[in-house]
């Protein structure tokens, strides 16, 4: 055989290899987003991390702080149709939102009741007159993501800090899609909204894990916090570690 056809043979064999190689160890690009909200004034700044889990398909958050024993503080982040009353995609009927102005009481009640600000209806939710400020909203994070959260004072203690989220057409065999039949706000939200929270101290830099403590009303009639975690199940999947540590 020719010697230097043995050559190109060799050599085109070489490419051939390296190249494949290449390709199997191609890395995909990262998919932590990082996002900064709330006023650079003086305040404090709170880094939250979300690692998202393996039911997670763009739920609504809101996260905000308390003081130690829990008391409502302030607002640190909302999701832009909630913090709003906006809802840019979207027909229930079509089990899809409809673009335009919609309250849904049920998506984030807890943080709706501990926030406690009415609007110009009476009720509690933000709308397009009276939003929560632009600096606090955002739109849902499509992945896992970083938070870099403002406060509006700077903080010195111990803090509680929450988090709410709540994932719309989220059945399971206990929350079914028939289990109120009259209940239209019910039926955009299914498993109701889960909570989460951790304290917070300034004077330690270890990172907080924030763990459920419970959900909210099914469809956001009222307030309170129903401990009882047994009916959930994907909901728990949404999220699969979330994390904070607050820098003074």
């Amino acid at each position: 055989m020719n010697p230097t056809r043995n050559i190109l043979l060799l050599l085109v064999a070489f490419f051939a290899i390296t190249l494949s190689s290449c390709v199997s160890v191609k890395k995909e690009p990262g998919q932590v987003q990082e996002f900064t909200y709330g006023k650079r004034n003086g305040g404090s700044l709170i880094t939250l991390k979300f690692e998202k889990g393996k039911e997670h398909n763009h739920p609504l958050f809101a996260i905000w702080l308390a003081d130690s024993e829990g008391n409502f503080l302030q607002t640190l982040y909302v999701s832009e149709s909630i913090g709003t009353g906006v809802f840019k995609h979207v027909s229930r009927e079509a089990g899809r939102w409809m673009a335009g102005e919609i309250q849904r009481p049920a998506a984030l009640p807890y943080w709706a009741y501990q926030r406690n600000i009415r609007n110009e209806a009476g009720t509690l939710l933000p709308t397009p007159q009276q939003p929560v400020p632009d600096a606090y909203t955002g739109a849902t994070p499509s992945s896992s993501f970083v938070f870099y959260l403002n406060t509006d004072k700077p903080l010195n203690g111990v803090y509680t800090l929450f988090l709410e989220l709540n994932q719309s057409w989220d059945w399971n065999e206990h929350w079914t899609n028939n289990k109120f039949p009259g209940d239209n706000e019910y039926k955009t939200s299914s498993q109701p909204a889960l909570v989460y929270v951790t304290k917070l101290d300034t004077n330690s830099r270890e990172e907080m894990e924030l763990k459920p403590v419970g959900h909210s009303h099914y469809s956001g009639k009222d307030g309170k916090l129903y401990d009882n975690l047994n009916t959930l199940s994907t909901a728990l999947k949404i999220a699969n570690k979330i994390t904070a540590v607050v820098k003074p």
